[in-house]
């Protein structure tokens, strides 16, 4: 179930869930029985589970979904989904909103699919303006959106063709070891908060670019935090930081 003319790949019930709450346009839909449900009719499982967590959605996914077998659904997807939902959507990369105080969330060139997605989990979780990344990884591929859950049209996701595309207008805070303890800082709003990759950090052009450099408080001996939980730690900074306290 390859995207063609610039669809993705929403892999399981809760991608297309939150896809559909926050707004995407979803060209095709399709459910086979899970494995756990036997010779279950597939949207009608889907549905189920749409009772359960997401009865906002149970008019649109009845009407969205078609029935297919097993079988079918194997030959379309590479791997499915335990819940025997995928669809195909339409991809919705923009810009974080120029006049938002809230946080865009930058990651210099990330190479974990899966780390990636959970990036995208926590920035729309926790109301991020948006996500920038930079290097080849492409943040829309459907590793990252099954990872993500969905979540890609709930906050701004968008590839950068490099450094110089920066968004102007927003302080750069560049999370590095050598910098001051987060739990000291306070962020400004519309802060640019950029992440390195696990392996090498940040790189000196982004390093030299950066207004402040702030580091995650971390005991010693231990190398480095995951990707995706040192985004959720700046943000929940910023989240736990009363508004009239950020300057």
């Amino acid at each position: 179930m390859a995207g063609e003319g610039g669809a993705v790949l929403l892999d399981g019930f809760h991608a297309l869930k939150h896809a559909l709450r926050f707004g995407a346009a979803v060209h095709l839909a399709v459910a086979a029985p899970p494995a756990s449900r036997g010779p279950a009719d597939g949207p009608g499982a889907a549905l189920a589970l749409a009772r359960d967590l997401a009865p906002d959605l149970l008019g649109p996914l009845a009407r969205l979904l078609t029935p297919v077998s097993a079988a079918t659904l194997r030959e379309l997807v590479p791997r499915p989904h335990p819940t025997g939902v995928a669809a195909l959507a339409a991809p919705a990369p923009r810009a974080p909103e120029p006049d938002s105080p809230a946080p865009v969330v930058l990651l210099e060139d990330p190479r974990h699919l899966g780390n990636l997605g959970a990036v995208v989990r926590v920035a729309a979780g926790a109301g991020a303006a948006g996500i920038l990344t930079t290097g080849t990884t492409d943040p829309w591929h459907p590793a990252v959106l099954r990872a993500a859950a969905g979540l890609h049209w709930a906050t701004p996701v968008s590839r950068l063709p490099g450094l110089d595309a920066l968004p102007p207008g927003r302080p750069l805070y560049a999370l590095d070891p050598e910098g001051t303890d987060l739990r000291a800082a306070s962020l400004a709003p519309g802060a640019l908060l950029a992440f390195g990759s696990e392996r090498s950090g940040l790189s000196a052009a982004l390093r030299a670019r950066a207004d402040v450099l702030l580091a995650l408080p971390m005991r010693p001996g231990v190398s480095s935090y995951n990707l995706a939980t040192s985004v959720a730690m700046a943000l929940y900074h910023w989240l736990a930081t009363p508004q009239d306290a950020r300057r």
